[in-house]
């Protein structure tokens, strides 16, 4: 196996089987739960299953507890175009990737199916459903050995694959640098939807480079100018519009999402914003 692939699952695991993620059954906890019973609370119960009506009539704190109603179906989706290699404190790919594991073992650990697709201008990997870890392991890897250069997102094709390819309702993450023209509205009506976004703050908010050259990592086009404050007020308003737009549309088709820089811990950053919702 790849080393850095090696890196990022011997990372991942030990944050999802291990202490620092807590006493969480999984990233999905709440998803394809239904009520069993109440018992009282003992140290390490998620405080937000504390039923506050029982707690006050019987004057000790007891919590709802929960069996598995049905089987998940999580999948996710790794983007990898052109634009996804790129970082100053880590490439985009590698944090995507460490995303992918996170919450491919998540899944597993839940006893729930995860499946992987690797797509860019179309699709290049399509895993099975599966609970077993080697199905992570081999998502990680097909990550770290693609060649993203030269390719260009095509989010329409990736609904359009989507649409025909995934029969079953899924737990859908699709994990990306968002940048371009998307709409997950067909997407969000048939499967719970989960935007990853994935960035660098540099190319959020890029200083002044002066006169470069520049590659395209999307067609590989090189091109020479003057990166002045004027180009560059350009670009981040161009890059506002398109994150204000997408934004808007995940939240009026009731999708979720969040962002994560290079620079920070994906496994924390998703278990912070899955408990949130």
């Amino acid at each position: 196996m790849n080393l850095a692939a090696k890196k990022i699952i011997l990372k991942t695991k030990k944050q999802v089987y291990g202490d620092r993620v807590g006493n969480n059954a999984s990233l999905f906890q709440g998803e394809g739960f239904e009520f069993s019973e109440l018992r009282e609370y003992v140290h390490g119960d998620d405080v937000r299953k504390i039923d506050w009506k029982t707690t006050a009539k019987l004057g000790k704190p007891y919590v709802k507890v929960y069996k598995e109603e049905r089987e998940l179906n999580v999948v996710v989706v790794s983007v990898l175009g052109g634009s996804v290699y790129f970082g100053t404190v880590r490439q985009k790919s590698d944090v995507i990737a460490e995303v992918v594991a996170t919450l491919g073992f998540s899944a597993v650990k839940n006893s729930d199916l995860f499946s992987h697709l690797l797509f860019a201008d179309n699709l290049y990997s399509l895993g099975k459903p599966s609970k077993k870890r080697f199905a992570i392991h081999q998502a990680v890897e097909e990550i770290i050995r693609f060649d993203p250069l030269g390719k260009e997102s095509n989010y329409d094709a990736l609904v359009n694959t989507l649409i025909k390819r995934l029969k079953k309702k899924a737990l859908l993450f699709i994990v990306s640098d968002f940048v371009g023209d998307i709409d997950f509205k067909l997407l969000g009506k048939k499967h719970d939807l989960f935007a990853v976004i994935v960035r660098d703050k540099f190319e959020e908010n890029p200083d002044e480079l002066g006169y470069l050259r520049l590659i395209d990592m999307e067609n590989k086009k090189s091109f020479e100018g003057d990166v002045d404050m004027q180009t560059l007020k350009h670009y981040k308003k161009a890059l506002h519009e398109n994150d204000d737009k997408l934004y808007k549309q995940f939240k009026k088709q009731g999708i979720r999402f969040t962002k994560i820089y290079t620079d920070e811990d994906p496994a924390l950053k998703l278990m912070k914003q899955m408990r949130r919702v």
